[in-house]
Formats: C-alpha cells, sequence, structure tokens
C-alpha cells in the first residue's frame, strides 16, 4: 500500500465517525440508540442485514471455502435461506414487533419467566462476543499481512474506529454505515473478481482450468453422518433451515434493526428483500474464489505465499487480499482494503450495539438497578456497554486462530452449537401452552449439552445437523420436563403470546402468504440453477 491507499482508508474512517456523529445528535433515550425511534426503512434494513452478512467472514471465508474446501458447494446452503425467512416472517418476527421489545430475549420472561430469558441472553452475549473476535481477527492478520503493521496494533485499530461511531451513533450509525458499506464491498468484490478473470484468461479459461470436483454446486452422497459428508446437500437444507431461523430470527444482532422499523409489514419486508438479494451477492464472491483458485493452478507460487511466516500451514483466508495487493493498481488496492475494514465494521458494529442492548435490558436494568433509569442515564449506560463489549470481542480475537481453515466455517461451527436450543426456545414459547420456565431451562442445557457431545464423541457428523438435534433435544427434553417438573411461576395469560391462526391481531396490512409463495419459488428456481450450472460448464 502507497500513500494514496492510505488517504482512501484515512478518508472512510473519519467520514464513518462524522456521519456517526451526525446521526446520533438527537438521542434522548435507550429506545433511540437501540431501536432508532422504529423509523427506519425497510429497504436501509435489508441491506444493513446483508451487510452484516457480507462480513470478513464471507469476503475472506467463502472464497478460503472454495479454493480449499468444498468448492461451490457453498451455494446450496442459499437454497435454505428463503425458506428459512417463511418460517420468521410467519412465526417470530411479528411476535417480537406486537410485543414492543428491545431485547428479543425479554419476550421469553413475558411468556415463561426470568430464568429462560436470563440463560439465553448470557449464552448469546458470549458466543457472540466469540464469534465476533473471529472476525476482528480475520480482518487484523489481512492488515498484519498487506501492511506490516502488528497484529495488536491492526486489532486495536479496527476497534477502536468502530467502536467510536457505534458509540455515538447507536443503531441508526449501524444500519447507515452498513448501507455505505455494501455498496463499498459489492464495488471491491467485482473489482476484484474483474481483474482476476482477466489474469486467468478469460471466463472460458477460468472454467476450463477450474477443477471439475470442486465445479460441484450441489451433492447428493451422503446425509452428513460419515466423514467428509459435512457439506453434502441435505445437511446443507435441512440444518440450514434451522440455522437460518435461528440467526434471523432469534438473534439479537439481527432481530434488533429488523425491529428498527416502522411496523411489522416493513420488518417482514426487509426481510422477504434480503431473500431475494442476497443469493446474486454470494455467488459473486464464490466466483471470486473460482477465479483465484484457477490463479493458483496456473502459478503455484501463489498459494506459498498465503503462509503468515515460513514453515506454518497455507492460510487460504488470505487468498483474497494477497491476490489484491499484488495485482491491482494503487487507489483500487486503497478501495480494496476499504472493502475488507468495510466488511469487518459492519459485523463488528452490529454486535456490539446489540450484545449492549441485551446487557442493558436483559442485566442490567433487570437486576441491578431499582426502578426506570431516566432517559439521558440511560443512553449513557448504554453507550458505556457498547464500549465494554467492543473491548471484549477485540479481546477474544486473539485467541481464535485456528479452528478451521475457512473463518466462514469457524464461524457458523460455533453459532451452531447454540443455535437449535435457541430456536427450539422460541418455538416452544410460540407454539406449545403447556411449556413453562423451569422445563424450558431443561430443555435449553440439554440441548446445548447435545451439541457439545456430539462435537466432541461424534466429530464425523456434520456441525450442520447440530442446529436440527439440539432445536430437537430441547423442543423434546423441554415439553417433557414441563410436564413432569412443576410450575412454580405464577399463572400467566398467554393468549396473546402463542401462535394463533391468523395474523391480523398483529397487525398486518399485507397479504403475506403470497410473499412466502415467492420465497418457496425463488428457493425452487436457485435449485433448478445449481444443478444446471455443472452441466453447462461440461
Amino acid at each position: 500500500m502507497n500513500t494514496l491507499d492510505w488517504i482512501i482508508v484515512a478518508v472512510y474512517m473519519v467520514a464513518m465517525v462524522a456521519m456517526s456523529w451526525f446521526v446520533g445528535r438527537k438521542q434522548g433515550n435507550e429506545k433511540d440508540y437501540y431501536l432508532a425511534g422504529n423509523n427506519m426503512s425497510y429497504w436501509a434494513i435489508s441491506l444493513s442485514t446483508m451487510a452484516t452478512q457480507c462480513s470478513t467472514n464471507s469476503l475472506l471465508g467463502a472464497p478460503a471455502f472454495v479454493i480449499a474446501v468444498g468448492g461451490l458447494l457453498w451455494l446450496q446452503y442459499e437454497l435454505a435461506l428463503p425458506l428459512a425467512l417463511i418460517g420468521i416472517m410467519a412465526l417470530l418476527l411479528p411476535y417480537f414487533r406486537h410485543r414492543s421489545v428491545v431485547s428479543v430475549y425479554e419476550y421469553l420472561e413475558d411468556r415463561f419467566g426470568p430464568r429462560s430469558r436470563t440463560l439465553l441472553s448470557v449464552t448469546f452475549q458470549f458466543l457472540r462476543a466469540f464469534s465476533t473476535g473471529v472476525t476482528v481477527y480475520g480482518i487484523s492478520i489481512v492488515i498484519e499481512k498487506l501492511t506490516g503493521l502488528p497484529f495488536a496494533a491492526a486489532v486495536l485499530l479496527l476497534g477502536a474506529i468502530t467502536v467510536v461511531y457505534d458509540f455515538l451513533g447507536g443503531i441508526r450509525a449501524v444500519v447507515y454505515s452498513d448501507v455505505i458499506q455494501m455498496v463499498i464491498l459489492y464495488t471491491g468484490i467485482a473489482i476484484c473478481f474483474g481483474f482476476a478473470l482477466n489474469l486467468v484468461g478469460g471466463w472460458d479459461a477460468m472454467w476450463a482450468a477450474f477443477p471439475a470436483d470442486k465445479a460441484r454446486t450441489l451433492d447428493f452422497s451422503g446425509f452428513g453422518f460419515r466423514e467428509g459428508e459435512t457439506f453434502t446437500f441435505w445437511p446443507m437444507l435441512i440444518g440450514g433451515v434451522f440455522l437460518y431461523m435461528s440467526y434471523y430470527g432469534c438473534d439479537q444482532t439481527q432481530v434488533q434493526r429488523e425491529l428498527s422499523t416502522r411496523n411489522v409489514d416493513d420488518t417482514n419486508m426487509s426481510l422477504f428483500l434480503h431473500g431475494l438479494l442476497r443469493f446474486p451477492l454470494v455467488v459473486t464472491y464464490c466466483l471470486v474464489g473460482v477465479a483465484i483458485a484457477t490463479f493458483a493452478i496456473q502459478h503455484p507460487g501463489f498459494l506459498g505465499q498465503l503462509r503468515s511466516a515460513p514453515g506454518e500451514a497455507v492460510n487460504y483466508n488470505l487468498a483474497v487480499p494477497v491476490f489484491c495487493i499484488q495485482h491491482l493498481p494503487h487507489g483500487v488496492i486503497g478501495l480494496i482494503m476499504v472493502s475488507l475494514f468495510a466488511a469487518a465494521m459492519s459485523s463488528l458494529d452490529s454486535t456490539i450495539n446489540s450484545l449492549s442492548a441485551t446487557t442493558m435490558r436483559d442485566i442490567i436494568e433487570r437486576f441491578c438497578v431499582s426502578g426506570q433509569l431516566d432517559g439521558r442515564r440511560a443512553l449513557l449506560w448504554s453507550r458505556l456497554t457498547t464500549v465494554f463489549w467492543g473491548g471484549v470481542c477485540v479481546a477474544f480475537s486473539f485467541f481464535v486462530g485456528d479452528i478451521s481453515k475457512s473463518i466462514i466455517e469457524s464461524i457458523n461451527k460455533i453459532g451452531s452449537l447454540a443455535n437449535g436450543p435457541i430456536l427450539g426456545t422460541f418455538l416452544l414459547a410460540m407454539l406449545t401452552r403447556r411449556t413453562h420456565d423451569r422445563g424450558v431451562v431443561v430443555g435449553i442445557v440439554a440441548g446445548f449439552v447435545a451439541n457439545l457431545f456430539t462435537w466432541k464423541f461424534l466429530p464425523q457428523v456434520s456441525w450442520l445437523w447440530w442446529n436440527v438435534s439440539g432445536c430437537a433435544v430441547t423442543m423434546g427434553l423441554g415439553w417433557g420436563a414441563s410436564l413432569i417438573i412443576p410450575d412454580a411461576g405464577p399463572t400467566r395469560d398467554i393468549e396473546d403470546l402463542v401462535y394463533q391462526k391468523g395474523g391480523q391481531k398483529l397487525g398486518y396490512r399485507r397479504q403475506w402468504s403470497r410473499y412466502y409463495a415467492i420465497l418457496a419459488l425463488y428457493s425452487a428456481l436457485m435449485l433448478a440453477l445449481l444443478w444446471a450450472i455443472p452441466k453447462v460448464l461440461k
């Protein structure tokens, strides 16, 4: 990187801080800070969600997966997203919106009691902070490799800038910065692909050199219960549906921004747009992986440059940035570096804001203060907890480097430990009437322990199935324990908290069954496309 590249990066950083100061000037309470006064447009929320998903984990991890792990099989994972969004839009988000919650776990106390709420909130806070450490780690090793900055300095640079603009602007700054970052991200991805495609000789030459086994987009060879079947079709489809339902429908990092829209229809519309727009984005950064994999075949010495130090294993997460720094002109390199910063910051800003929200609502205001905090004090505490969690996420980044060959797989593995139990808890809350707080806690602990047991003693089972098994164990034992263990809590009126056929009471203005049909058809069209791709390339 030269002076021009650093100027581009610096201008971007200053602009993010200035924007966050501007949008955060009129905040008066924690709902302004966490929900932007429920005044965000659905298109901004949708793009913000995409930016968070296209974080460093995707920008570095997906090409690394294409090059070193499973090729284009990652694309079959996307078939699950539209199907999962149907369940989220019909079952989960409208109920949270109807209750006017800030933390999604507030709903659990209304439905069950404080035990399940606190247990899931604390679990979310720890696991999300740890997985975000993977994100900070990923971009920091890139900064170290490309600029010569020490790893610790790179971590602190990324963390400090993100915490500052999150501190100042809250969720509104998060969303608007994500929209800007999404534009920068896609521009950077497209430029990188264009240069890589040119260097390998064009479209036909790229596919001619790319290994046929990595060009497969569908794999029906197994069910994910034996070694080497982690990324076969059924675990990626079924496990993916459960993973996405939990992530988009029960994870505070996603739900919080979805609750910042004007009404329940806008909340659902933000998810609907995301379901349509995400697949083209994923295809684009997987194509970057194809092009760079082809370049590595044509230039065998390239992979040797992906070692963090002589004698160490090849770090495939470095493939995209090393390629860019070597083959793109200055100025464009600065834009690519901004893209990488944007990718990491779009994930980190959402996480620390949501961690702050859950800490405030589920811990501090629930257990640590008497009475209700006034607006200004609550806003101050909200900002201070944002700084605290920013520091925790940065600290975790020093300990997560060797979980897997691909950052994107690391993130999903960590999340899959808890995704199933979390989703199972919310499904028990919405679909059953006889479950209670004590019984649900038994189910949550059992589901999480079952997943840890599978990871330790059944390593041949695809981690994608953990999302299903954790949910099934939590629901089964949570329901069963509720029948055996007496309910010690007060009698609750749950009629407004559980699913009932028809959504009129939730305030719908749109006929959402039509949108569900479109998402189902879209998933079918993606399947047809993935089936056709290898045949066209032969």
